[in-house]
């Protein structure tokens, strides 16, 4: 399966991960999870205009690593409103990252809700380990 995202998206993901990691070096309060620290850097540094998503546990890598954008960005945008001022423009930059971060981590888990779909259909049973490693979604 393909994850096709435009360009706005785009740049709110690698802004994203790259403050999402820049805040883990420079001593962010709560250091993530190793798995998810690994999961976003190998995001950014595969982003492109698609991206390929040949497994379901492919898939849920990349949920991890959209998940943890998403919120360290959340994060950030509160951050800057509460501190500056809702209207502010670094206060609305960081809500359109946010929001256009929010939006492919929807169509991720959508693609990983058909995913599993498609593998109960095709084996006739729920995805198991071995399925959601092996079971493969041409591009």
């Amino acid at each position: 399966m393909i994850l096709t995202c435009n360009y706005e998206e785009l740049v709110a993901i690698r802004t994203g991960a790259n403050a999402y990691l820049e805040g883990e070096v420079s001593g962010g309060a709560v250091a993530a999870p190793s798995t998810t620290r690994a999961a976003v850097g190998s995001l950014r540094d595969k982003l492109a205009s698609s991206i390929s998503v040949p497994t379901l546990s492919e898939q849920g890598v990349l949920q991890i690593a959209v998940g943890a954008i998403v919120e360290h960005l959340r994060s950030e945008m509160e951050l800057l409103i509460l501190t500056a001022h809702p209207a502010a423009e670094q206060s609305v930059a960081a809500y359109f990252d946010f929001a256009h971060a929010l939006s492919v981590l929807g169509r991720v888990e959508d693609i990983g809700h058909e995913m599993g779909v498609l593998i109960e259909v095709m084996t006739g049973s729920a995805p198991d380990e071995e399925t959601i490693e092996t079971f493969g979604f041409p591009d």
